[in-house]
């Protein structure tokens, strides 16, 4: 049995939850989420908290009702606090800059890298090379979050490339002549 899927997710009193079938919708005031879960799972709605239980004492239920409860607590949490990731680009001459739903990143290629921003995701870009990756849903904002990192990874010789805030590049040594 889950020790996570056993416990409840609480309600908050600013935050409405709707439960249809398997179908979770939550609105709350940075925006609203819904998620269809497996079949393998139930979910109640009772006393101001959702409880999720398992159909069955299959493998596949048991796996996932901790997999749903985690997912309907971040559905929660980010209607009410949001997500968000920050990624730094190091190296001469990369930037990156926000024009209406692109962000626009100069990371050393030939050509600048347009890259069209998802619904419900904002970018905010600081300082030219500081940029932040906000929104409701936790899988958008890590999804649009790992895209950007993608563009041009760090890497271990000089650093350069785009990495997420508390990430580590481990540095190589570099070639050494006789």
């Amino acid at each position: 049995m889950s020790r996570i899927g056993k416990l409840p997710v609480a309600i908050p009193e600013k935050v409405k939850a709707e439960i249809t079938d398997n179908t979770v919708k939550i609105e709350g005031p940075k925006g609203s989420l819904s998620q269809t879960f497996d079949s393998s799972v139930s979910i109640e709605f009772a006393d101001g908290e959702i409880r999720v239980s398992p159909n069955g004492e299959n493998r596949r239920a048991r796996a996932m009702y901790g997999t749903a409860r985690s997912i309907i607590s971040n559905m929660v949490e980010g209607v009410v606090n949001g997500f968000s990731k920050k990624l730094f680009i190091e190296g001469v001459g990369f930037r990156a800059s926000v024009s209406g739903t692109n962000l626009n990143l100069a990371l050393g290629y030939s050509h600048p890298i347009d890259f069209t921003i998802p619904e419900g995701v904002t970018v905010t870009v600081a300082d030219n090379t500081k940029v932040t990756v906000e929104g409701a849903d936790k899988q958008a904002v890590g999804a649009c979050a790992a895209r950007i990192k993608s563009f041009y990874p760090a890497e271990p010789y000089k650093g350069k490339g785009v990495r997420i805030e508390g990430e580590f590049v481990r540095r190589k040594e570099g070639k050494k002549t006789a």
